[in-house]
């Protein structure tokens, strides 16, 4: 990935507490509502040949309850008869039934390889919708949760071909053409893969623009672009002005380009694959360095000028532009550097380190054409300082100070199904990976929108806590920032085998998770206590604590979608939709 920037996410350490003891289970009632659904939900079960972990990820796991962020404590479901139905929230004791705002024109009934239905909130007045059939509706709502001037009227509908569910929409102005970019996720047939699934991931990124023709404003189908990978994402958003792309996935998705862009990329991998022969070797001990360099057999030791500063060197042949230029990694004793011209036809030139000892990891700050050569003695060296990390046998000194790892000791919830997850950013323009970062062991946890105008908000694990990641796609400095931490929720989590989806309060006071059936945990932020509590192997005084707190549903149907807001956890389940007072509003 040539010109592509290799970021890394920093996290803020004043939002971390290494001295956090942990939940304390706390008794307290939680008010607990619940409403009860005319018609249920349109839940679609996986068919028979939707048999794979991608099919169970991108459908079987599938979030009903679709979370209105534009507006307070507003959310929708589809129901059975192809209605959206909706309720919104502003006194828990007096709650209204959902209400319908739209009816798919689509009998779903009539579809045997559908999908779920699947909503997103493009703008405060702005909707995409799809059928499950492969229908993408764009629909004008007015403003929502408001009954008066809530009127969803459809402006744009098209079959984009096989059924899909819409992952991200956004809704921008650029050149004073509105347009709506929506990201749609397929998991189809690969007759080519023999080894893997059989199955592939396409998102296909599809913009619709207003067009005016002779006072006539109508919605068409600006753009259509498709990315291709190997695993379901966690997280795909589009960016608000629709310039880029930001994925995390287990296995990395690719542009499918049309056949010139094809011929094109093939002679770039071509000239890009050739290998080349390095400019120039180094080797080094604690006190020196050796630079060598092939030189034309023309050369002669006139031709050759070398210029030596305490961080610099410039290495020129002839009047051609310099060979070697640049700041090296450390000073160096200038009017001690050296260089001839050995029989071979080679320069050497020696730099004797200003601070001996420490290793340079490169010669020339960021210049990747040197070979670095170590010799057998610094091999075995290093070799012999890692011998304690490994071992032919389990432990075989475990009297030791710095003992080998064992990957038997390490508890079930810190193993990590997929180690290799990365984030990626594309171009909308390139169509080419613009930033990746490689999460490692940063396993994805939910993905939350703080502010709906941003992209949404995930979060990782980072040891045992879960840390809040909110994109800025207008900062390329500082493109993802730390914004919140979730105490040893990383650690939390991994030991609810059954939980089903996460999620956590716009205002970061609480998270929370929900298993299969029943059971929904809420994990407050640390508070201030209003009495005196002491620790008792310390002796003393906790100045706060951060509580567990255990809803249990009166309901035997399984959980189809759960959403939270700094006041409430809505929980959905076929015929029932139950409201969770977490917090009091202010």
């Amino acid at each position: 990935m040539a010109g592509t920037a290799h970021c890394s996410l920093q996290a803020k350490r004043l939002l971390l507490d290494p001295k956090f003891e942990g939940y304390k289970l706390s008794l307290e009632p939680l008010a607990c509502y619940q409403l009860g659904l005319d018609v249920a939900v349109a839940e679609v079960k996986l068919r028979d040949d939707q048999y794979t972990l991608d099919h169970m990820r991108a459908f079987g796991m599938y979030n009903y309850l679709h979370l209105d962020s534009w507006y307070q404590d507003n959310v929708y479901y589809v129901d059975q008869f192809g209605r959206v139905m909706n309720l919104s929230v502003t006194l828990d004791t007096a709650l209204q039934k959902p209400r319908e705002v739209f009816r798919l024109p689509t009998d779903l009934t009539a579809y045997d390889n559908r999908l779920c239905a699947s909503i997103h909130f493009s703008s405060s007045t702005w909707v995409t919708l799809s059928d499950g059939t492969g229908r993408l509706y764009l629909i004008k709502s007015g403003k929502r949760g408001n009954t008066a001037s809530e009127k969803w009227e459809i402006v744009f509908n098209e079959e984009l071909g096989s059924p899909f569910i819409i992952a991200h929409s956004v809704s921008f102005v650029k050149s004073d053409t509105h347009s709506v970019a929506v990201l749609l996720l397929r998991v189809e047939k690969d007759e080519l893969d023999t080894k893997g699934s059989g199955f592939h991931i396409t998102l296909e990124w599809v913009t619709i623009a207003e067009i005016s023709k002779e006072g006539d404003h109508r919605y068409e189908i600006f753009k259509r672009r498709v990315l291709q990978g190997k695993s379901v994402p966690h997280y795909a958003a589009i960016e608000p002005s629709g310039d880029g792309l930001m994925i995390v996935s287990y296995k990395p998705f690719k542009f499918m380009q049309d056949e010139d862009d094809k011929l094109e990329e093939n002679d770039d991998s071509k000239a890009t694959n050739e290998k080349k022969d390095p400019l120039y070797y180094w080797q080094q001990t604690e006190d020196d360095v050796t630079i060598t360099v092939h030189i034309p057999q023309d050369i002669t030791k006139d031709d050759i000028k070398v210029r030596f500063s305490p961080d610099n060197i410039c290495v020129t042949l002839k009047d051609q532009p310099p060979l070697m230029e640049g700041k090296l990694y450390s000073s160096v004793d200038h009017e001690s550097c050296t260089w001839i011209i050995r029989e071979n036809k080679s320069l050497e030139i020696s730099l004797i380190k200003k601070n001996e000892g420490p290793r340079w990891p490169e010669l020339i700050v960021g210049d990747t054409r040197g070979e670095f050569i170590m010799d057998s003695s610094q091999c075995s060296e290093i070799s012999e300082s890692l011998m304690h990390l490994t071992s032919e046998v389990m432990n075989p000194n475990p009297e030791k100070e710095n003992p080998p790892c064992n990957a038997q000791e390490l508890e079930e919830c810190d193993a990590f199904l997929e180690d290799g997850a990365s984030l990626c950013r594309f171009d909308a323009d390139t169509l080419k990976v613009t930033h990746v970062i490689n999460l490692g062991s940063n396993q994805y946890l939910f993905s939350v929108v703080v502010d709906p105008r941003e992209m949404p908000c995930f979060c990782l694990r980072h040891d045992v806590d879960a840390l809040l990641w909110q994109p800025h796609s207008d900062q390329p400095e500082n493109m993802w920032e730390h914004i919140a931490t979730f105490n040893a929720l990383g650690y939390v989590q991994a030991s609810k085998q059954d939980k089903k989806f996460m999620a956590c309060a716009p205002d970061y006071s609480y998270a929370a998770l929900c298993e299969c059936l029943r059971r929904v945990f809420i994990y407050r932020q640390p508070t201030p206590l209003s009495t005196v509590l002491y620790n008792r192997k310390e002796g003393r005084q906790v100045g706060q604590v951060a509580k567990q707190l255990v809803a249990t549903l009166e309901a035997n149907d399984p959980i189809l979608g759960f959403q939270a807001t700094s006041e409430r956890l809505f929980v959905l389940t076929t015929k029932t939709l139950f409201l969770i007072k977490v917090n009091s509003g202010n």
